[in-house]
């Protein structure tokens, strides 16, 4: 006897459950639809650093992933029920997609979306597991009112020409290393390190992701004082301002930029440094002979002003903090295979 043909009911059950458990990497319209979403919003907010339309607002990097999030999910539940797996997973793809489209239409640079990613996608899982938990309360997905206002939002904030302070928060990086060599020999190489090759840095977290490599510095005598002119790629040079120096112990300088030392393209208007959002305050150095060498620190104090000093912080010292550490690598083989054996 052969067994019954399922009935039309159980045959929309069984092509519901398919469909919930299908794999939320599957490519289909509710990720499109939130990748959309969040590449508009990029595009809107593309004004002037420290606008209300800038894409450093808090607005746009609170509320656009957060958008994103909820929409691919409400997409999503519009076709049938998904699993709370879906809600986390399929926002995180759209968030993905959202800013790597930011990056294919060149409007955000690589360092950006470095950075900002991490964030972006656990606020874009937020979005997904919140507008997920509203269908569920609601029994279906009905909650245009929570999607349009979340939409809307950000563009009403914006429009209303609200600009809302950026806080500074200065912070501070220090790393040191031990260097077999006297510390005259050191000094000599803090002063000028010139031809500094690409395989120097090359494991400076900083340039993997973008930022120009530091070429060479050279102190100047000027009638304002000495001053070590850095050189990186990129054609991007800055003046290191010396304050205070006392040789073979210690060496502090501010930092004086130029108009053109920033060639368009050599750093995301979001990280320039001396902007709005990021600068760095003064670098010191110290030697202090140890150990039949020289313990050399560096000490780098720098300000962020955003709307997330807390991440975009952890972010500076991390870098800054790489940064110092291959420099000081650097400073070490030179003043070590210039020493000579002990």
């Amino acid at each position: 006897m052969s067994a019954p043909s399922p009935s039309p009911s159980d045959r929309d059950v069984s092509a519901t459950a398919a469909k919930a458990t299908s794999p939320p990497f599957h490519l289909r319209y509710p990720v499109l639809g939130g990748v959309v979403a969040g590449v508009m919003l990029r595009l809107a907010f593309s004004g002037k650093a420290g606008s209300p339309w800038s894409a450093m607002a808090g607005t746009f990097i609170f509320l656009a992933p957060l958008l994103v999030g909820m929409l691919t999910v409400y997409l999503a539940e519009r076709q049938c029920r998904r699993s709370w797996g879906y809600y986390v997973v399929a926002p995180a793809i759209a968030v993905s997609g959202f800013v790597a489209g930011t990056l294919l239409v060149m409007i955000e640079g690589l360092i950006c979306v470095f950075v900002i990613f991490p964030l972006f996608a656990a606020l874009g899982a937020a979005g997904g597991l919140l507008m997920g938990l509203i269908c569920r309360l609601s029994h279906w997905p009905r909650p245009r009112q929570a999607l349009y206002s979340v939409g809307v939002l950000p563009l009403l904030v914006a429009m209303s020409g609200v600009d809302l302070p950026l806080p500074p928060e200065f912070g501070m990086t220090q790393r040191s290393v031990h260097i077999q060599a006297p510390p005259a020999v050191v000094w000599e190489h803090l002063l000028n390190t010139p031809a500094i090759p690409e395989s120097s840095m090359k494991q400076a977290w900083a340039m993997r992701i973008g930022v120009p490599a530091p070429r060479a510095s050279l102190m100047t005598a000027t009638p304002q004082g000495w001053v070590r002119r850095a050189q990186w790629d990129k054609g991007v040079y800055f003046d290191e301002v010396i304050q205070d120096m006392e040789p073979q112990r210690r060496l502090r300088w501010t930092y004086r930029f130029h108009p053109d030392s920033f060639p368009r393209g050599a750093l995301d208007d979001h990280v320039l440094i001396g902007g709005h959002y990021f600068d760095l305050v003064d670098t010191q150095v110290r030697l202090t002979p140890a150990g039949g060498g020289t313990d050399m620190q560096v000490q780098i104090r720098y300000r962020i002003s955003t709307h997330f000093n807390v991440y975009a912080g952890w972010w500076a010292r991390a870098l800054l903090g790489n940064f110092s550490e291959q420099m000081l690598q650097v400073y070490k083989a030179r003043s070590e295979a210039a020493a000579g054996p002990e």
